[in-house]
């Protein structure tokens, strides 16, 4: 008897297009997935139309005081808004926000990546727990503690560092000191890159964490040192995340009140020295002349913050960019 046996395999039944995948998740949408839908994106709808009302308060009360201003808003080098004619302008506060921003920047990035990178990969495991405990807690520090801080025992033993910079590099006049007391923007930009350091540790130990193993055994099986591990694949992978890290850090920074006006010693004047007292930064303006001003005083510390509010919306979209040219060395690919 010829037994016959079927080899040929059944077609493959066609698979659906994607606008029929569309229809039938929504088809197959249970009331759950709705609600969840409908309080995802009235919360991004909510998100920008606070947003939105944040910025045309800013942008109208700004509009009634620099329309009374008898000086240029952007270049004037002064802060008098209770006489009859007011002069007030940014100048100086435009200057002491920035650079006080890239001196906590420089200081704090660099050491940020180094101990997220000792946490992951050379620190022992009974080390590195405690240590990013430890770098936890100092997050958690309120901005006034750091400010205390930094005006009871940073500014008092900053003499000697401004002392070490003037004798070696005086002559640039970016580290010349005159001998008066050290609460200046480099102390502040040193007090600013302790606070701003834990934030881009965390995001930055969490990037290093999501490397796949399989890169960094595959270096080492090729014969690389922990650095060259490090540089060809954990920096590579993390670089975004680093990005992202240090932009948090930066908005920080930028918005910071408490702690400047605690340890800063302002003026209505730009220092070409890092380390003579003056200048000063929109957040520890507005902080320290709202309470006295009047409602014309208020408009044009509002205006100021207004100005803020687009420097911030400007960092972070630079930080998008960036993040979006760097997509393919992103674990989450975005």
């Amino acid at each position: 008897m010829d037994i016959s046996t079927k080899t040929d395999a059944p077609p493959p039944a066609p698979q659906p297009t994607v606008a029929e995948q569309k229809r039938a998740a929504r088809g197959a949408t249970r009331p759950g997935d709705r609600i969840f839908l409908g309080l995802s994106r009235g919360s991004g709808i909510l998100l920008l139309a606070i947003m939105a009302a944040i910025a045309v308060f800013l942008t109208y009360r700004a509009a009634l005081a620099i329309s009374k201003d008898h000086a240029n808003f952007l270049t004037t080098f002064e802060w008098n808004t209770n006489v009859l004619e007011p002069k007030f302008g940014i100048a100086v506060l435009v200057f002491g926000t920035i650079v006080s921003s890239v001196v906590a920047m420089v200081i704090a990035v660099p050491v940020a990546v180094a101990i997220a990178l000792f946490i992951t990969h050379y620190a022992p495991r009974r080390m590195s727990g405690p240590v990013a405990y430890v770098i936890d807690l100092l997050a958690a520090v309120p901005s006034i503690v750091y400010g205390l801080w930094g005006a009871l025992v940073l500014v008092p033993h900053m003499n000697g560092l401004f002392g070490w910079l003037d004798d070696f590099f005086g002559w640039t006049g970016v580290f010349s000191w005159d001998q008066g007391a050290p609460r200046s923007m480099l102390t502040v930009g040193i007090l600013l890159a302790i606070m701003i350091l834990p934030i881009i540790t965390n995001v930055s130990r969490e990037v290093f964490r999501q490397v796949p193993q399989t890169h960094e055994e595959a270096a080492l099986a090729l014969g690389a040192t922990r650095w060259e591990v490090v540089r060809m694949s954990v920096l590579p992978f993390g670089r975004s995340g680093v990005i992202s890290a240090s932009m948090l850090g930066l908005g920080r920074a930028l918005g910071e009140t408490m702690a400047v006006a605690t340890v800063l010693s302002p003026s209505f004047d730009i220092q070409a020295s890092l380390l003579n007292p003056g200048g000063g930064t929109f957040a520890q303006n507005i902080a320290s002349k709202f309470s006295e001003a009047n409602e014309f005083g208020r408009d044009a510390l509002i205006a100021s913050g207004l100005v803020l509010f687009v420097i911030t919306l400007l960092v972070n979209g630079a930080a998008r960019l960036i993040i979006a040219r760097r997509a393919e060395y992103s674990g989450a690919n975005a």
